[in-house]
Parts: C-alpha cells; structure tokens; sequence
C-alpha cells in the first residue's frame, strides 16, 4: 500500500505535473492538459474567436556568464517579463518554472538537450496567463502588476553549486537564483512596494527554498508573501520524521502551500483510470489509499479553507514547528570530520 501511496506522490517530479488549479474542484484534473492557476502558459485558446494571447519575449541574463550561474549545459539563463502599469507599478510577481527533477547522470545530460536544460531550446515567446494575464477579468489582484517568468534550466529548483566535469553539467541554481534577483532589482524591482514570489512544483519548492532569501532583498517596509503551488513534497513512508518538521524554525517569510493531484504519468498501467473517473469504481483497496494519503495530509497541513484565511488576512504570524537541536528529539547532531 505505501509503495503504491509513494508511487503516486512521485508523480509530482514528473514535467507533466498537474497543478491544483486555484479555488477548482476534483473535476479541473480530469482532463490532463490541465494546467494550474500559476502555470498555464502552454494551454491554447478555447475557441477560435479567443482575443490573441499575450506573448512575451524571453531576455537573457547576459551578467550571469561572468558568475558562472549558468544553465547545465552552460548556456544563459532567462527570463520573461510584462512591465507593470498604473497601481501595479512598483509591485511584482516572480514565477518560478516547473518541471521536476532527475535522478540519474543519464537523465541529466539528456536533459541538458532540451529547454530545461539550456536555454539554446527555449522558446522565444511565451503566453501569460493565468497569475501572470495582464487581464482583469482574469488576473484581478495581479494584472497590472510587474510580472516575470524565470526560466528553469538547472534542475534542482534553483539550488546548488556545482559542476561534473566528466558529463560536463554545470549545477549552478543558486548563483541563477542569485544573478537573476541582482538584474531584476536593477530593473526596478528594488523600488516594490509589494512582492510575491510563486512557483508550481518543481518551482513551488524553489519559493520555499528562497523564500526568506527573497525577503531579505526589500525593506520592512515592503509587504512580501511566497505562494507554492503543489511544491509541498510528502514523504509517506517517513512521514513520522520527516512531514513538515523538516521546515527550518528559522523560515520566518509567510508562505502559502498548495497541494497538487498526481497525473496520468502516475499510473503508467492505467489501473487508476476507472477509479479517478467515477469514484463508484474504486476498489476497497484504492480507496483505503486515498483516505490514508488524505488523513496523513490533514495530519501535516491546515485546510485550504483555514490556510488561505489566516495567510491572506495576516490573521497567524510565523508557525515555527519544533524547537532547534538538542531539545527537539527528531533531529541528529551530526558531526562531519
């Protein structure tokens, strides 16, 4: 039953992951294009008749070469950005890209082939939509705000430094993270008011990792929140050590997390299909499965409803869980020589 549960909880690395859409339902994931609220720059328009979708234009991070913060083959760093107007002026949004992880050196040179890897393959355009529309009707808080796409091509969800020279792969995500930040403050965002940083999956652990580093690029007086959209990883198998204990007590920038529901590349088998599509068809042992990955998630998260009031409404401060080492038991005093 775990190794099942594992299973489809490492469909989250998977580049195809399926982020929750913002205030959806179950019935949002039944189609696999399905994109999230924060990541949909991909879905084409509904109809014909759709207005033209706003493209914008991928810009090279050409101080990032004389850092060293370059993608794994070497290559440039980018990213996308809308101007903000109005309102919006001096408030931003950074989107980190999606696109899971690999495991093995294989996977890495060949990832390095393609536009997670090196931004020879990316495109010169990308739609925004989503969190990043320049729409009202569609983007309400954030439409006229400085919106920006950073680009992912290290692999590790901008972290690490480091370089193998036998596959020649450069893994530099921090110094990325860090040469992108330093030229986005150069184009303004240094004068926020307010900033966000978002990101799904792969993307949405990166706002976590760079949260408070995030924070610490603006004055107090800027008001800054980090949103992860299905970045939130449970480790079923471990979860008595390791759930959300594993959060370091010194995270003080408020976040919100959000789950995420596996995709087809879950169930390879197709033996979930009729069981995802009418809960009617369920086994007795799917849908134990599914209530205990739901009750261990309770156990480690609020609700939505809960969470999104008390972030959005500043109504709960910092939430440290467990005091530093030695009095909290579940860490180890390890010490390298």
């Amino acid at each position: 039953m775990k190794l099942e549960i594992r299973r489809l909880l490492m469909s989250l690395y998977a580049c195809t992951v399926i982020c929750m859409v913002l205030g959806g339902s179950l019935d949002d994931f039944q189609d696999f294009k399905t994109l999230s609220f924060l990541e949909n720059d991909a879905v084409s328009p509904s109809t014909p008749a759709a207005p033209k979708p706003l493209m914008i234009d991928l810009t090279l991070i050409q101080s990032a070469d004389s850092k060293g913060a370059v993608c794994l083959d070497g290559t440039l760093p980018g990213y996308h950005l809308h101007p903000g107007s109005g309102s919006g002026q001096n408030s931003w949004l950074i989107q980190l890209e999606l696109c899971g992880w690999c495991d093995t050196i294989r996977n890495w040179v060949y990832r390095k082939t393609t536009r997670r890897g090196s931004s020879k393959f990316m495109e010169n355009q990308i739609r925004f939509s989503g969190i990043l529309s320049n729409k009202a009707e569609e983007n309400p808080d954030f439409f006229n705000w400085n919106r920006v796409k950073l680009r992912y091509c290290d692999g590790s969800s901008f972290s690490g430094d480091s370089y193998n020279e036998a596959a020649q792969l450069y893994f530099r995500g921090q110094r990325i993270w860090s040469a992108a930040m330093e030229k986005l403050m150069a184009e303004g965002m240094q004068y926020a008011t307010q900033a966000l940083l978002s990101g799904c999956s792969a993307g949405g652990l990166a706002s976590i990792l760079h949260c408070d580093e995030f924070r610490d690029l603006f004055p107090q007086s800027t008001k800054v929140k980090c949103l992860s959209d299905a970045g939130f990883f449970l480790d079923i198998k471990k979860l008595d050590l390791w759930g959300m204990r594993i959060i370091p007590p010194t995270l003080a920038t408020r976040q919100f997390l959000q789950a995420s529901i596996a995709p087809k590349s879950a169930d390879p088998q197709g033996s979930w299909n009729e069981c995802k599509q009418n809960h009617a068809e369920c086994s007795s042992s799917q849908i134990q499965i599914m209530q205990d990955l739901r009750n261990q998630m309770l156990e480690a998260l609020n609700t939505i409803a809960q969470s999104v009031g008390d972030w959005y409404f500043d109504r709960t401060d910092v939430k440290a869980v467990d005091c530093p080492y030695p009095c909290d038991n579940t860490c180890h005093n390890l010490v390298l020589k």
